[in-house]
């Protein structure tokens, strides 16, 4: 059976070009601007030194990663309301903001983050699919530049992070499994997935979901090894990136 041609002529297994722009915004610990394709997020990292009360009431040693997530009102095609506007987050903000915080913390061995909160913040500025992994992969360049930051001025004694970690969508779209959706394709597939996994091809999280569809454990397969194949290639490019401004 011939293959549909992608909504940009891509191959099935082919990311979009993918550009991690340091330092994108000066006053934060660690900032990069990340892009997938037409797809744009500044994820910043802030350091607070305090932990949650949470922590404190329960004694718990060690720092804490926490994250939040926005889309800018004209990071979409039609003005998106401001989530502070509504007084309220909306259902699909709060579940990034988790996944966020919940994919760094399994690479960051929190003990070696006394009494400090990293706060992670990721704007999508242009939304064309793949925010959520876009925000992920981002998120952990930027971390990574705001530890470097805290060991040079000593005060960090060792870097916390322990592995990297980056995330990518895949999913069947006209009944062909693809990696990296834009938003057409995002928004025609019959099969969303996203995939955040550790540099050593550990998985922290699969999100698959069938869009008024199913699928098969042999499709599963195929989902998860393009994920595993694009993480890849992102934890790759994220080492570069830091390589280069000697991190």
């Amino acid at each position: 059976m011939s293959q549909t041609p992608r909504t940009d002529g891509r191959r099935a297994d082919e990311l979009r070009p993918l550009r991690l722009e340091p330092g994108i915004a000066p006053h934060a610990t660690g900032s990069v601007l990340c892009c997938f394709g037409k797809t744009q997020v500044i994820c910043a990292v802030t350091i607070e030194k305090k932990v949650p009360g949470w922590m404190m009431q329960q004694k718990v040693a060690g720092g804490w990663i926490t994250a939040e997530y926005s889309l800018l009102p004209y990071s979409t095609h039609d003005r998106k309301q401001r989530d502070i506007a509504k007084g309220k987050l909306d259902g699909r903000t709060v579940e990034i903001q988790r996944l966020i915080g919940r994919a760094l913390r399994a690479v960051t061995d929190l003990s070696k983050l006394p009494g400090m909160t990293l706060w992670i913040d990721c704007d999508v500025l242009q939304a064309d699919g793949g925010t959520r992994t876009a925000s992920i992969t981002g998120a952990y360049v930027a971390a990574r530049l705001a530890v470097h930051k805290l060991m040079t001025a000593g005060e960090l004694a060792e870097n916390p992070l322990v592995d990297t970690v980056a995330a990518i969508s895949a999913g069947i779209w006209q009944d062909q499994p693809i990696l990296d959706l834009d938003y057409p394709e995002d928004r025609d597939a019959s099969v969303d997935a996203n995939i955040v996994v550790t540099g050593s091809g550990r998985f922290v999280e699969l999100q698959v979901a069938g869009e008024e569809s199913t699928y098969d454990h042999a499709q599963l397969g195929q989902i998860i090894a393009l994920g595993t194949l694009g993480a890849g290639k992102l934890a790759e490019a994220q080492k570069a990136c830091l390589a280069a401004h000697a991190v």
